[in-house]
């Protein structure tokens, strides 16, 4: 009998410890007990998981017996981990309940350029975001644009293009300005023609967050993004009611007046930001030329975003800015019409688009989702007896489906990008008309292959009409080494459609530019990477840690260079050789009880090698430095102090730039529904006209050098902000 016992328990005791359980949940926020759906739950150390459908249930299968941990994860909420022993007494659902979290901390933004859903924290491709307090703050110091607001990013530098009417490009990691793509919400409305002013057009005051992606990202938006890309991610609607208004003021006669308006009203709900901007001609170094134009832009940007059932949501915006800006000779453009033989340069611009958006819900797991934007974009230019003026008019069409489970989430879609520029009659010698249609599907898949390792890998191919077939791959992973250290690696191919509207071609109107000669010209090409480290720890209860370094590298094949011929004419020409920047950029803060420090480091070693000469890239510094330090006791005071080193730049004329510090200071005030600030932007007056010339000849036909440095000086500006 002792024989046939002692078997029946083992077996038993075996069947137990392997049995199989069903652990069945409800999960709802909180506060309001409403039901989430998409909430992630997974068995510790496992990778068994789920997530809840649209009623917020979630059903885990085959959980062994035995005291198991079960992790719960949405976006905005706290990480809640409990622990049950198996088999459970009951097996009705279990209700979880989930804590929003405060959003002070990075890791809870949600990030859009990658279609993920996931957190900053959870993404392979490295992406820097300026959101929340910091965008409001940056958005005090210029509100008519976003110029500042990226210029103090480590890595990224605005270049002004034009020394009297402001005209400026962004550069990311030192390259040209005609390599970095710019999306609002993911639509490529700044491109070709209609990216020469957009920096100067874009107010920060209705963006919910700005996403940076730098090094090749073409996988998911196509050519252009062979730097980077700069994603504009604008407000929407809530059920609380945003009623926003701005009204500032600067030193130099400038004027920034703004309002937004957000809502949602059950099933329906809308956006509406409208702004208007005034520029006085303004000369600190009094040499007779503007460094401040005069200007006027006139913004209107409403949206209606309609819940059409339980599954589906439509949006549709409208985006439209209107400006007059002219530089030059100050009393000629304050109206001394006395004055004969002058030198200005007017820019008229119109810029319209649209933007239509239908996501619908397949299954808890599944997304469809289609857009559509039409752009148009009419432009003149004009300088004493020369005048270039013309029309772009883009589309951009798009379809993805999306589909996520416990540990991988797909993205499969496809585009049509088409883009037309039409060039008025004109004295030019040669039009400069071009009409391109590219044509890509695109697939990328995120994989979390462990809890501490993530693998992104994706493969775009494109059809372009005149440049032909592009495969560009692209691969990156996330290594998290311990919750206070996380690596990435990552890189990929880029390209991009040559047009004629370039930094050089800006610089001189586009005068006497040719057009691009298709049958000789081949789309620039690149290959690029970049690793990075990302350290932070609480040192206290008080004292906070962090540090991130980036590793960087990409190089453009056989560029097109813009070469003057000995007919006064311009040509684009494609020499032999290759385009490299590498580098390293470093970011550092620290943060004690109300005060924190951000210190940012960028070495961009950026060359050029054509026909076998190698020389250094113009107008980059080598070294930069970003140093601010913030004082703010939460919705009552923000007190910040800015320093901002930049070193010598080689310049076209083969001579070099001075180095140069920047200083500002800001300040603002809050109340429970209103708030004044004040701002003193480059207090230490650092002007090239100080140390440096802009131009050679007379003011009345001057022939400009690079612009490295600030052109304006000190300006104070300050105003007062009201929300309702």
């Amino acid at each position: 009998m002792k024989h046939f016992i002692l078997p029946l328990l083992a077996m038993l005791y075996t069947s137990l410890t392997f049995g199989q359980n069903t652990f069945k949940a409800t999960v709802k926020d909180k506060e309001s007990k409403e039901t989430l759906m998409g909430v992630t739950a997974y068995v510790q150390g496992t990778s068994n998981g789920s997530s809840t459908d649209e009623n917020g249930y979630i059903e885990i299968i085959n959980i062994p017996n035995g005291t198991q941990a079960i992790i719960f994860t949405y976006i905005g909420y706290e990480e809640n981990k409990i622990t049950f022993s198996f088999p459970l007494e009951k097996t009705d659902p279990v209700e979880i309940l989930l804590s929003k979290s405060e959003g002070e901390e990075l890791e809870e933004i949600i990030i859009a350029s990658t279609r993920s859903k996931r957190t900053i924290s959870n993404i392979p491709t490295r992406v820097e975001v300026i959101s929340g307090e910091e965008l409001e703050e940056k958005g005090n110091m210029k509100p008519g644009d976003i110029r500042m607001m990226l210029n103090e990013s480590t890595g990224i530098q605005t270049q002004q293009t034009s020394a009297t009417s402001y005209n400026s490009s962004i550069r990311i990691q030192g390259l040209d300005g005609k390599y970095t793509q710019i999306l609002r919400d993911g639509f490529p409305l700044y491109a070709g023609f209609s990216g020469g002013l957009s920096l100067m057009q874009i107010a920060p005051l209705d963006l919910k967050q700005v996403e940076v992606i730098k090094g090749a990202s073409s996988t998911l938006y196509g050519g252009g993004a062979i730097a980077g890309l700069v994603n504009l991610v604008s407000k929407t609607p809530k059920e609380e009611r945003e009623l926003s208004f701005m009204l500032n003021g600067t030193s130099a006669l400038g004027l920034d007046v703004s309002g937004f308006y957000s809502q949602k009203f059950n099933k329906v709900g809308t956006t509406v930001f409208a702004s208007y901007n005034l520029g006085t001609p303004y000369d600190p170094a009094d040499i007779g030329l503007t460094a401040i134009p005069k200007f006027t832009r006139y913004t209107l940007n409403p949206r209606l975003f309609v819940d059409v059932d339980d599954k589906t949501s439509l949006n549709i915006g409208f985006n439209s800015t209107v400006e007059d800006r002219i530089g030059g000779d100050i009393e000629f453009i304050k109206g001394d019409s006395d004055i004969t033989n002058v030198f200005f340069e007017k820019n008229n611009t119109t810029r319209f688009s649209t933007q239509l958006g239908l996501d619908h819900q397949l299954n808890a797991k599944s997304k469809l989702s289609l857009k559509n934007s039409v752009s148009f974009y009419d432009r003149s230019i004009e300088i004493p007896d020369f005048k270039f003026s013309g029309a772009q008019l883009s589309s951009f069409s798009e379809a993805n489906y999306t589909h996520n489970n416990t540990t991988s989430e797909w993205v499969i879609g496809a585009n049509l990008w088409t883009d037309k520029f039409t060039q008025d009659t004109s004295n030019t010698s040669e039009v400069v008309d071009y009409n391109h249609i590219t044509t890509g599907v695109f697939v990328q898949n995120t994989w979390d292959v462990t809890e501490k390792f993530v693998l992104e890998t994706g493969l775009r191919t494109d059809y372009q009409n005149e440049y032909g077939f592009f495969a560009l791959p692209r691969i990156s992973a996330l290594l998290k080494v311990n919750p206070k250290l996380s690596m990435r690696l990552g890189g990929g191919l880029g390209y991009k459609t040559p047009t004629v509207f370039t930094e050089d071609a800006e610089r001189i109107q586009f005068r006497n530019v040719l057009p691009i000669d298709v049958s000789n010209t081949e789309a620039e090409q690149s290959i690029g990477g970049n690793f990075d480290i990302n350290y932070k720890i609480p040192l206290s209860d008080q004292l906070f840690f962090s540090i991130n370094t980036l590793f960087f590298y990409t190089q453009i094949e056989d560029p097109l260079v813009l070469v003057p011929l000995s007919n006064s004419l311009y040509e684009f020409q494609q020499p032999n050789g290759f385009i490299d920047t590498k580098g390293i950029e470093t970011n550092i803060k620290l943060a004690y009880d109300d005060f924190a420090l951000f210190i940012g480091y960028t070495l961009a070693d950026v060359n050029e090698n054509i026909n076998g000469t190698e020389s250094t890239f113009p107008l980059v510094s080598t070294h930069r430095l970003n140093n601010v330090l913030m004082y703010e006791v939460e919705g009552k005071l923000k007190m910040g102090l800015e320093a901002y080193y930049f070193s010598p730049q080689e310049l076209n004329d083969g001579t070099t730039g001075r180095q140069y510090w920047l200083f500002g200071f800001m300040v603002e005030k809050l109340w429970d529904n209103f708030s004044i600030f004040i701002n003193f932007e480059n207090f230490g007056d650092t002007r090239q006209t100080k140390f440096d010339s802009i131009f050679t000849g007379s003011v009345a036909n001057p022939s400009f050098r690079d612009i490295y440095a600030p052109v304006d000086g000190f300006v104070v500006n300050g105003g007062l902000k009201i929300k309702l």
